[in-house]
């Protein structure tokens, strides 16, 4: 536990154990996490190992990271290992870390403060670190900012009734309208059109505005950020229009942040189904399917029943279950072009505030069994360009609750899963978070446009 905290305090080096973060995680936490690894894996995932390969790493000279615990031991115990020597093994495998070029930090505005906004936020400040990836800046709101208001927005970001309170010291700064959020000053920006601002009277330049604001859609919509002065890049975290739609580690290298300047992280539902449907096409084929999610309410419903401007979603959210539509289908299609026409979607949202599951229902066009498609699931969630996005559970108990504050975007249910006797229908069960997990891929895709992705070893 020491030795995770120095390493990210003092050198900006974040240790994960199979993808689940370790700082500031008491004793029971470490223990069990490293019992999940062993089951993952099939084979013991020693503390006493973790520990020598952490002393490894704490003694190489290495630039910011994020490095995988888990992987490493795991590799270090497999059969083609020709190291005996912990440190010569760590040595080899973090090798290409020296060549790894320095970042330049990048500002960052969060143009709206609801629900994904503090969280983006929370985990903004939390990772600062020693300033080398993203700033958070300043954030902008509507209406009008005195001393009352400052404080309501502090504290909802102090605590969160689904998310728990806020590991860090938020005050609050009436007479410069900032927050000081774990030592750092954030300017609170009150504006009523995106263009009307000039972030360099704050000093905040080349600046990266993260939209969560829903109100802005589309690319002319969008591009009323750049308008403003002192900003570079635009981060949608919907479903855009005419802009790019990415699910990161499905498609992000697809588009340069060089040429690219608006970007759209699709919906929390897209980048929990996408990651898996890749996985199912790439290895299996997918004929046809269909997408049912079943989704935690949101602050577009209304609490009693009142109007609404779309069919049911008027009536109680904390009382009823609401069917209502989801492009979710659809927008895959933007990140995987080969599923374009192949997949319905509909969407029931439930009274839960958190925590949501996405049912597929596939037609494969090569045949598999339950065993194999659990092990190539395991496969991609174990290495490759998706580990950050899919989290493999074993757990036969598994409920909503348990997957809030997950990581990552899609948590795959091995346990539920249904494959006909023919072999040529899937039935996957995808749990998310869909305020938490969504976020972590909004931080992913926007450290990508940023170019501030630190050295990573999974």
């Amino acid at each position: 536990m020491k030795i995770i905290s120095d390493l990210w305090y003092d050198k900006s080096i974040e240790i994960v154990l199979f993808k689940n973060p370790l700082i500031d995680r008491n004793v029971s936490d470490i223990i069990q996490l490293h019992e999940y690894a062993g089951e993952f894996v099939q084979k013991p995932i020693s503390i006493f190992d973790s520990v020598e390969i952490l002393r490894a790493i704490n003694d190489l000279k290495l630039p910011p990271a994020k490095l995988d615990i888990g992987k490493l031991t795991y590799e270090y115990h497999s059969d083609d290992n020709n190291f005996n020597n912990v440190k010569a093994f760590v040595i080899d495998k973090l090798k290409s870390a020296t060549e790894y070029k320095a970042i330049k930090p990048k500002d960052v505005v969060l143009y709206g403060f609801g629900r994904i906004g503090r969280l983006l936020a929370r985990e903004l400040m939390s990772k600062t670190g020693k300033g080398t990836q993203m700033r958070l800046r300043a954030i902008v709101v509507r209406g009008t900012l005195n001393t009352e208001i400052l404080e309501k927005r502090a504290c909802l970001l102090r605590t969160d009734s689904v998310h728990g309170n806020f590991t860090g010291t938020v005050t609050v700064n009436a007479v410069d309208n900032t927050l000081l959020i774990n030592g750092t000053t954030v300017q609170i920006i009150s504006a009523n059109t995106p263009e009307e601002i000039d972030y360099t009277e704050y000093e905040i330049s080349n600046a990266l505005v993260i939209d969560n604001t829903g109100a802005f859609r589309d690319q002319n919509q969008l591009s009323r950020h750049l308008k403003a002065k002192g900003v570079s890049k635009v981060l949608l975290t919907a479903s855009g229009k005419g802009v790019p739609n990415i699910v990161h580690g499905v498609n992000h290298f697809d588009y340069d942040p060089d040429t690219t300047h608006i970007f759209s992280a699709a919906s929390c539902t897209t980048n929990a189904i996408t990651p898996i449907l890749k996985v199912i096409e790439d290895s299996v084929g997918i004929k046809k399917g269909h997408l049912e999610t079943i989704h935690a309410y949101t602050n577009d419903q209304n609490l009693v029943d009142n109007m609404h401007p779309k069919y049911r979603r008027g009536r109680a959210a904390n009382l009823n279950m609401v069917i209502t539509e989801t492009g979710a289908g659809q927008a895959v299609a933007k990140a995987l072009p080969g599923l374009k026409g192949k997949l319905t979607s509909n969407a029931i949202r439930v009274p839960v505030p958190n925590g949501s599951l996405a049912i597929l229902n596939l037609d494969i066009k090569n045949k598999t069994s339950l065993e194999g498609i659990n092990t190539i699931i395991k496969k991609y969630a174990l290495e490759g360009d998706l580990v950050e996005q899919i989290k493999y559970s074993l757990s036969k108990e598994l409920v909503s609750t348990d997957i809030i504050g997950s990581v990552a975007p899609a948590v795959y249910d091995s346990e539920a899963t249904i494959v006909s006797d023919n072999g040529k229908n899937l039935i996957l069960y995808i749990w998310y978070d869909n305020e938490f997990g969504y976020s972590q891929q909004v931080i992913r895709l926007a450290k990508y446009i940023a170019k501030v992705r630190r050295y990573t070893y999974y």
